[in-house]
């Protein structure tokens, strides 16, 4: 897989992530490793989501993680927790809002 198949995967599970409670600002990193790895960002201003497949140097907290551990948790049938303490995912920056991205994610 490319990065760009896997990039236009997330893109599509992630459409449809709910930010219209939040209000302020996130902006996170997130490079994919192994199968499909590429880096990408996923920044929230107030009620809008966008995701680009760029660097975002300046942003709150930096993932780095398997293209299907993240589908997994996107998904649900992961958790980050486990992830990251097991080293299956790395979180550079703030770990506080590296876990607020879970409340965008889409649910069931």
């Amino acid at each position: 897989m490319t990065f760009e198949q896997a990039f236009t995967n997330l893109k599509e599970l992630f459409a449809p992530a709910d930010a219209s409670n939040f209000k302020g600002k996130l902006a996170y990193q997130i490079n994919i490793k192994g199968e499909g790895e590429g880096t990408f960002y996923v920044e929230i201003i107030d009620d809008k989501i966008t995701i680009e497949p760029y660097d975002y140097k300046d942003n709150d907290a930096e993932l780095t993680i398997s293209y299907k551990d993240l589908v997994g948790m996107i998904k649900g049938e992961k958790d980050s927790v486990k992830l990251f303490l097991t080293g299956k995912l790395k979180i550079n920056g703030s770990i506080e809002k590296a876990k607020m991205i879970e409340n965008f994610y889409p649910k069931g």
